[in-house]
C-alpha cells in the first residue's frame, strides 16, 4: 500500500514538474506594447482582442499586454522606450517621431495622399512600404512587424466647416509635423496637443476643432458634445499604425513565432479597418438622428484644394533628407501607377 502511494506521489510530482516547464516556456515571451489610444476607444479594444488571439495562436508561448496611451511613457517617447527595452513593443503612429527623423512623419501620415485605407495597406505590404520603413526604423532599435491604419479620420469641430476658407484662423489641434504644416498652409492656427488632451481642450474652448481620430472613436470619447460639426467622411489624415517590437527581441525569436506574429498582425490591420468602418457608419446614423449634431461632408472641389496644398508640403518634406526623398518617390510612384495622383 505504501509503495503504491509513493508511486502515485512520484507520478504527480512529474506531472507538476511538466506543467511548470510549460508555464516557464510561456513566460519567456511576456511583452508590454503601448498603444496610442485611450482605453475606451473602440480601436484600442480591437487591439486587445488580437493580443488574446495571438496567445491562442501560439499555444500560450506569446503573451502581449496592450496598454493605453501614457501608461508607461508619453506618446512621443515609445520609440526610445521600445529600443531601450522599457517597452517590448508599440502600436502607434510613427508621426510622433518626426522630430527624430522626418521620414517617420512622411511614412506615418502622408496627409491628403490616401482616399482608401486598403490602398495604403497594399503599398505597405505588397509594394515595398514595410521594407522601406524598416530601413530607417531599425537603426533606432525597433523592427516593424506589420503596418496597419485607420479609416480616414473625421474632424470634430465646434463651428461649421463647409469650405477650405473656413479653416482660416481656426484653432485646430494637430500633432507637430506634416499635418500641422498643411493646416498652416490652408490658413488654420494649429495647436500642438497630445490626443489625450483633445476632450478637455474642446470643452474649455482652447481649440475650435481637432485632427483627432475616426468618427466612432471621437464619439466614444464624447467629443461631439462640444464639437457638434464633425467633418465626415474624412479627407485629410489616415495615420499609419506601426506595430513594432524591440529589434533584439525580434532577431532572437524562432521563425515559427515570427511568421505567426506577422500573419496575425497583418490580419489585425484589415480587421481593424472593416470593424471601424462599420462602427463609423453606425455612429453617423446615430449622429444624424441627434438634432444637436450636424455632420458635414466636404465637397469634391474643396477636397481637391486641400490635396493641392498637401502635395506642396510633401515636396518640402521630401527635401529634408535622403530617406524622406525615398518615401516621397515610393509613395507618389505607387499612387501614379494606380491613377490615384
Amino acid at each position: 500500500m505504501f509503495a503504491k502511494t509513493r508511486k502515485l506521489m512520484i507520478i504527480g510530482s512529474l506531472l507538476l514538474s511538466g506543467l511548470a516547464s510549460v508555464q516557464a516556456q510561456a513566460a519567456d515571451y511576456e511583452w508590454k506594447f503601448q498603444a496610442s489610444e485611450t482605453a475606451g476607444e473602440p480601436s484600442f479594444k480591437i487591439k486587445q482582442e488580437w493580443a488574446k488571439k495571438i496567445a491562442k495562436m501560439t499555444d500560450g508561448r506569446v503573451e502581449i499586454e496592450v496598454m493605453p496611451i501614457n501608461s508607461v511613457v508619453g506618446p512621443t517617447e515609445t520609440l526610445q522606450a521600445v529600443s531601450a527595452g522599457i517597452l517590448q513593443g508599440h502600436m502607434t503612429d510613427p508621426s510622433y517621431f518626426s522630430g527624430q527623423n522626418p521620414a517617420f512623419g512622411m511614412m506615418g501620415n502622408l496627409v491628403g495622399a490616401w482616399s482608401d485605407p486598403n490602398d495604403f495597406l497594399t503599398f505597405m505590404k505588397h509594394a515595398g512600404g514595410e521594407q522601406l520603413y524598416n530601413e530607417f526604423a531599425e537603426p533606432y532599435g525597433v523592427h516593424l512587424i506589420s503596418a496597419g491604419t485607420f479609416p480616414l479620420e473625421s474632424i470634430p469641430s465646434t463651428v461649421p466647416i463647409k469650405t477650405l476658407d473656413d479653416f482660416k484662423g481656426l484653432k485646430i489641434r494637430a500633432p507637430q509635423g506634416m499635418v500641422y504644416n498643411i493646416f498652416e498652409r490652408v490658413g488654420a492656427a494649429p495647436v500642438n496637443l497630445p490626443g489625450s488632451e483633445v476632450y478637455t481642450s474642446l470643452e474649455k474652448g482652447v481649440i475650435d476643432a481637432a485632427d483627432s481620430t475616426v468618427l466612432s472613436n471621437n464619439d466614444a470619447m464624447g467629443l461631439h458634445t462640444f464639437a457638434p460639426y464633425p467633418l465626415y467622411p474624412g479627407f485629410h489624415s489616415m495615420p499609419m499604425i506601426a506595430v513594432s517590437i524591440n529589434k533584439k527581441i525580434w532577431d532572437k525569436l524562432p521563425d515559427d513565432l515570427k511568421t505567426t506574429l506577422k500573419v496575425a498582425f497583418d490580419a489585425m490591420s484589415y480587421d481593424l479597418i472593416a470593424r471601424l468602418q462599420e462602427q463609423d457608419i453606425e455612429t453617423l446614423q446615430k449622429l444624424k438622428d441627434n438634432p444637436k449634431v450636424h455632420p458635414i461632408d466636404l465637397s469634391p472641389a474643396e477636397r481637391k484644394k486641400f490635396r493641392e496644398a498637401a502635395e506642396k508640403e510633401w515636396k518640402v518634406w521630401a527635401g529634408k533628407n535622403d530617406m524622406c526623398q525615398k518615401v516621397y518617390d515610393a509613395a507618389t510612384s505607387f499612387l501614379r501607377s494606380r491613377n490615384l495622383l
